[in-house]
């Protein structure tokens, strides 16, 4: 049973069964993934993930974004994927926000509400600080990238399209938090750049369950294909070709 059935009506299951299967439909389970593929890890740091596995209603009390302990097991589920990923020499690119020094940055722009500049005190730098820093569990390695960035698509004003065209990079299996945010919006973006998407659904976060799920399902009916974290790994171990430049840095 897939991980979205439960919040789903009957029509709207029946409906879902019936698109996603159909033979016009290029997504979902007749998506397939190409050859040369690379990770992205989206936002899997401590402001969105929590400084530790607790419950969400008292990790949010330090972080307001965080994800508290769905978080900490989709970061398990990342760390094991990436084990395999750097034995296979496939790239991981890894995103975080831009940490700003002033009140009103980052996602508090015009749009969003934001209109203060004041700047920062130094206590309140130093907690958004370490709250953009990759968790310590998957943090990057000197071969991988990470990349920084303002709004919800790590393609959004980034390198990151450029970096995958280098590598001549056709697949991305995406991961990271949250479900219904940034990773949704960089799904879409990768879809749109006619990449082909894998959504690691392990690897994956919200902090709303029903948000988390009806993504997910969107994401497989339209943009990709989301697939299970075995599925990811073997994927990687067995059909994902090294990128030479990869393996020339883990070697």
């Amino acid at each position: 049973m897939a991980i979205w059935d439960d919040v789903l009506s009957d029509r709207d299951r029946a409906v879902f069964e019936k698109f996603s299967k159909g033979h016009d439909n290029p997504q979902g389970d007749n998506a397939a993934l190409g050859k040369r593929a690379a990770i992205i890890v989206v936002d899997v740091n401590y402001a969105f993930v929590g400084v530790k596995s607790e419950n969400i209603l008292d990790s949010i009390d330090d972080y307001i974004t965080s994800c508290g302990e769905e978080g900490w097991a989709g970061v398990e589920s990342i760390r094991q994927l990436l084990v395999v990923a750097r034995e296979a020499g496939v790239p991981i690119i890894y995103s975080t926000s831009v940490t700003f020094n002033y009140e009103g940055s980052g996602w508090h722009n015009r749009a969003r509400g934001g209109g203060k500049r004041e700047l920062l005190e130094a206590d309140e730098l130093e907690h958004r600080r370490l709250g953009n820093k990759i968790v310590e569990e998957i943090a990057p390695q000197p071969q991988d990238i990470v990349l920084e960035k303002k709004a919800a698509s790590v393609f959004s004003d980034t390198p990151l399209l450029a970096l995958l065209n280098e590598l001549d990079i056709d697949t991305l299996l995406i991961t990271g938090t949250s479900t219904s945010g940034c990773v949704r919006a960089t799904v879409v973006d990768a879809a749109c750049h006619n990449f082909f998407v894998g959504i690691v659904e392990e690897g994956c976060f919200d902090r709303f369950d029903i948000s988390h799920k009806v993504s997910l399902m969107d994401m497989h009916a339209k943009y990709g294909k989301v697939i299970s974290l075995a599925e990811a790994k073997e994927y990687v171990s067995t059909e994902a070709e090294p990128t030479l430049k990869v393996k020339a840095m883990t070697t």
